[in-house]
């Protein structure tokens, strides 16, 4: 099972700080984690591949802006950077635990739901 992670931080809150205008205070994210490898019920009829996704918003340190970035020069990459800095590594990789552990009960369930008649 090989699982792969993207990072969706496209959604920001922006406002004007020590004249810089747009400065990104606020970051909506999204973490999905996807198996390769393995399928689950579509719930239609078909297969997808097993994913399990948790989300969130973190506010971001605006105190020392002496790096400033335009935000017309901001990408991805830079705003998934300073979201992963401000959880902290062992926040994000208990996540990725978490998110594995939601993709392998998904594909092994230790128990289901059922209708009385």
């Amino acid at each position: 099972m090989a699982i792969n992670y993207t990072w969706n931080v496209s959604t920001v809150d922006v406002k004007e700080i020590d004249s810089n205008a747009d400065t990104v205070f606020n970051v909506h994210w999204r973490l999905t984690a996807t198996d390769d490898t393995n399928t689950v019920s579509d719930g239609l009829g078909g297969t997808v591949n097993a994913a399990a996704t948790v989300y969130g918003t973190q506010s971001l340190d605006t105190s020392d802006l002496s790096s400033f970035t335009a935000f017309a020069d901001l990408t991805a990459s830079n705003v998934q950077g300073w979201v992963e800095a401000a959880l902290t590594a062992d926040t994000v990789t208990a996540m990725k635990t978490a998110l594995d552990a939601q993709i392998a009960e998904s594909i092994t369930p230790t128990s289901v739901t059922k209708t009385l008649s």
